[in-house]
């Protein structure tokens, strides 16, 4: 019998920003609709995902500012790098999130650009709601605690 190999994910660009700034909510997994020079690009891992912002205006979810860096070996078939890109998602996940949206005062976060288990460049992005100051310092005083917390229970144990 066989078995199965099961390789990791490839993250390529991480916004750990995001899970400061903003309460996660429901996470979604997208794909991403790249040219061929975005997805080698992709594939040497420079790309930023930090700033990015998703829109829905026309009932398809867009990634917007999003820096994938110009592949050096294409020469005039290169990409622009700031390029809007669409976001591959069912219907009703797209309503599901703009509802969100809408109603709610959300904002859709992109968390981060990886490539999964077929290869695939995927776009991880969630419903996220905006945090406030003291909201920020809160996140910070449990995280901090926390690691005081595991560094006293490895020096003790």
């Amino acid at each position: 019998m066989a078995e199965k190999k099961t390789q990791d994910r490839k993250v390529v660009a991480d916004n750990r920003r995001a899970r400061f700034d903003f309460e996660i909510g429901e996470v979604f997994e997208a794909g991403i609709a790249l040219s061929g020079t975005e997805v080698k690009s992709l594939r040497s891992g420079r790309a930023t995902v930090a700033e990015s912002y998703v829109s829905a205006k026309t009932g398809e979810a867009i990634i917007y500012n999003t820096f994938i860096p110009e592949y050096l070996q294409a020469n005039r078939f290169n990409h622009e790098p700031r390029r809007p890109r669409k976001l591959l998602l069912h219907k009703r996940q797209i309503a599901k999130i703009w509802q969100a949206v809408e109603r709610e005062g959300m904002t859709v976060v992109p968390l981060r650009i990886y490539f999964n288990e077929q290869g695939r460049a995927k776009v991880e992005i969630a419903i996220a709601r905006g945090r406030k100051a003291h909201d920020k310092r809160e996140a910070l005083k449990a995280k901090d605690w926390a690691r005081d917390k595991q560094r006293l229970l490895r020096d003790r144990g």
